[in-house]
């Protein structure tokens, strides 16, 4: 049996047991395109977790990272949220806990805390209002202390203070990936690509921002190229993203700004994976109730503001 005819076999096998089991299947955008073709919806993390708790699905398969995972189970506690490899992780949201942000909190005297999305249950649930990429600044704006505490990611912080007037304290986490990304890497891609415009996401250095043509999350990007009259784009984010929006976008084409960009956590989800977790419910997800109530709080004030 050659390897295209097992990998059709798995995702035949997928396929029915989801029907079966009453299964939802998530991708996130980084995630394989084999991944991403078997999945029932692919995007961003919070946007994926909001769909399906919309849904009338049993069980949630989310193929992306643990703190992804744990957003589907904080906003659908009567779902079975399975995380197909729970050795999946990230670096950026294991830069926090919730201990040292509560003593930090408890130093800058008790300001407000904006937790990215990108961040543990746990985390969430001692910070008082989430943001992503996408609506940061909005949430920013929205909160009507002057100081604002913002976790766990420096780079967004510093996208969120060059476009409001409060004061934004910074918590030294980062993506190691698009923390990476140099200028001297954006030069050689546009050196490459003359006629591509270049889109950045906001987990990027200030310093490649300002290059940019556009700051965009993942979807954003997505959408991004879909409103523009341009055909070439420069992509300033991991290099998963490729597939999906050359995918939405056959007639334009898109090229990575780095391919340094690449998160091995983002791939150890394999279609091996989704079909075990599905016949035998492994990776199963859970968040303590108490913990649960209070990032649920901290997510729902972020969505209540749109």
């Amino acid at each position: 049996m050659n390897n295209q005819t097992e990998t059709g076999q798995i995702e035949t096998k997928i396929r029915q047991l989801a029907k079966e089991k009453n299964a939802i299947i998530l991708a996130h955008n980084y995630e394989p395109p084999e991944i991403q073709e078997i999945a029932d919806l692919c995007g961003d993390s919070l946007e994926l977790s909001i769909q399906a708790s919309k849904t009338s699905a049993d069980i949630i398969v989310f193929c992306g990272v643990l703190f992804m995972a744990e957003t589907a189970y904080i906003l659908s506690p009567e779902k079975t949220v399975l995380l197909p490899n729970p050795d999946a992780g990230c670096p950026m949201a294991d830069m926090v806990d919730p201990i040292a942000l509560t003593a930090r909190k408890k130093e800058l005297g008790n300001i407000p805390v904006i937790t990215y999305v990108n961040s543990s249950a746990a985390v969430k649930a001692v910070s008082d209002i989430c943001c992503t990429s996408a609506n940061v600044i909005r949430v920013t704006n929205a909160i009507e202390a002057d100081e604002i505490l913002m976790t766990p990611d420096r780079n967004l912080a510093q996208y969120a203070a060059a476009n409001t007037h409060k004061k934004i304290h910074l918590w030294e986490g980062y993506c190691p990936f698009h923390n990476n990304l140099r200028p001297q890497d954006v030069a050689a891609a546009k050196a490459a690509h003359p006629k591509a415009l270049f889109i950045a996401h906001p987990e990027c250095p200030p310093e490649i921002l300002e290059l940019a043509d556009s700051i965009e999350s993942t979807s954003g990007m997505i959408r991004f190229a879909g409103e523009s009259d341009r055909d070439q784009f420069i992509l300033g984010t991991e290099t998963g993203l490729i597939y999906p929006i050359s995918k939405a976008h056959p007639n334009k084409r898109f090229f990575p700004a780095s391919d340094k960009m690449y998160c091995l956590d983002m791939k150890k989800i394999t279609l091996a994976h989704v079909l075990d977790s599905l016949e035998n419910l492994t990776g199963e997800i859970k968040v303590p109730e108490d913990i649960r109530i209070a990032a649920l709080g901290s997510v729902q004030k972020m969505i209540d503001i749109g």
